[in-house]
């Protein structure tokens, strides 16, 4: 099923509740397995949130977990601490072609037994589960964040806990840190210092943790991009966020300052004020934050301003190569692109291209990233369900802020 999105006029001072986190749920949904008495209020409803669930409580011997990368690398990490357990875990076309083997290879320093049921580091695998006694684990840290917080989320069910140590520069340090914020909250000792991880032995006894998540700073960049390309003094209101939050895209509020956008917090509140003219050439390092990077392209795209954007080496291994994905559709809309493995740099046309029918391959954050260009150009987006992996309601919420909708078969 597709959408096309008609040239649209943004309605000014809307409320829209944002779903919960799917980072800070998934976190949790693994953590709730070792301490049940964890109750959580506004978790995702995300695919990848709704497949972590399911497995947690699946006892069959094969599970299948689609495009879910998160899960498939904490359950990865879970079922490979799970005495005598045997799983074997797979996932869809796309998911057989994202590496999973830096993990297994850290997993197997702690003595998990795990094997390659096809490809060498590659889904499907089958996993053994084993109590692990090893503590200590040494991996690279310019890798994906999921694989050093898989490891840390299964640190209550070690005998002695975990010692990560990194080499090199860290990617995507805001949400190693969340998953060690979570296992605070939860009794655990943790530390942090310099390339140095570790998580001490679990506590004796716990005692029962509300958790209230936050909404996803992730979904909330496309709302950012809304403002940003919207007239002067208009505003939307987003529920339910906070002023210290642990999202690593809580980024947003400095990044869009550039676009003009101003964030002003509420009680569990933010309201997003277009206040500004914006700058006609951006540039971030994105490193701590890249699932926001093609938000920000498409941003610069609709406003005609050029930028470079960097940090983004994860990309390539995501629900599709994100860089070479924005490269073929930013491109259709008139925009010079030009990427390499870890950077993106656009010059924007001078007029948009009318109706460009943008491919999504896929994945969720192409398919909402481009749809905030309707409030400059007509266009039509591919396979527009696949915004469910994220943030099934988002074709919704769009509708009640303005946006002229039509489902094509």
């Amino acid at each position: 099923m597709d959408v096309k999105l008609h040239k649209s006029v943004l309605k000014s001072g809307e409320v829209i509740k944002v779903p919960g986190s799917k980072s800070e749920t998934n976190r949790l949904l693994i953590l709730k397995a070792q301490f049940p008495e964890i109750y959580l209020i506004n978790p995702s409803n995300s695919d990848d949130s709704v497949s972590m669930d399911a497995a947690l409580k699946s006892h069959e011997n094969r599970i299948n977990i689609g495009h879910a990368g998160t899960t498939m690398r904490f359950l990865t990490a879970w079922f490979a601490s799970q005495e005598n357990r045997t799983v074997i875990l797979d996932g869809s076309k796309r998911m057989r072609e994202r590496p999973i083997g830096i993990l297994v290879d850290a997993l197997r320093q702690l003595g998990a037994k795990i094997e390659y049921l096809e490809n060498e580091s590659f889904p499907p695998i089958k996993i053994s589960g084993t109590k692990i006694s090893e503590t200590n684990v040494v991996l690279d840290a310019d890798i994906s964040s999921q694989y050093i917080s898989a490891l840390l989320l299964i640190s209550p069910t070690l005998a002695n806990g975990i010692q990560i140590e990194l080499r090199g520069q860290i990617t995507s340090r805001p949400y190693i840190e969340m998953t060690l914020a979570l296992l605070s909250d939860v009794g655990m000792p943790t530390s942090f210092a310099g390339n140095r991880i570790s998580v001490g032995r679990r506590p004796t006894s716990s005692k029962e943790v509300e958790f209230e998540i936050e909404s996803d700073w992730s979904s909330a960049s496309y709302y950012y991009s809304i403002i940003a390309l919207s007239p002067l003094g208009t505003h939307i209101s987003l529920q339910s966020f906070k002023t210290n939050s642990r999202q690593g895209d809580r980024v947003l509020e400095s990044v869009y300052r550039k676009f003009g956008v101003t964030t002003t917090f509420g009680r569990n509140s933010i309201e997003l004020t277009k206040s500004e003219l914006h700058d006609d050439f951006c540039e971030f390092d994105l490193t701590g934050s890249p699932d926001i990077a093609q938000t920000v392209a498409v941003t610069c795209v609709g406003l005609g301003a050029d930028c470079n954007l960097t940090g983004l080496h994860t990309l390539k291994i995501k629900e599709t190569d994100r860089l070479i994905a924005l490269q073929n559709e930013l491109t259709k809309f008139g925009a010079t692109v030009s990427v390499s493995d870890d950077s993106l740099s656009v010059k924007s046309p001078a007029d948009l291209k009318h109706n460009v029918v943008v491919e999504t391959y896929g994945d969720h954050r192409m398919a909402m990233a481009f749809a905030p260009l309707a409030l400059k150009v007509p266009l039509q987006v591919r396979d527009s369900a696949v915004v469910s992996k994220s943030y099934r309601s988002y074709w919704e919420h769009l509708s009640q802020i303005g946006f002229k909708l039509e489902t094509l078969a």
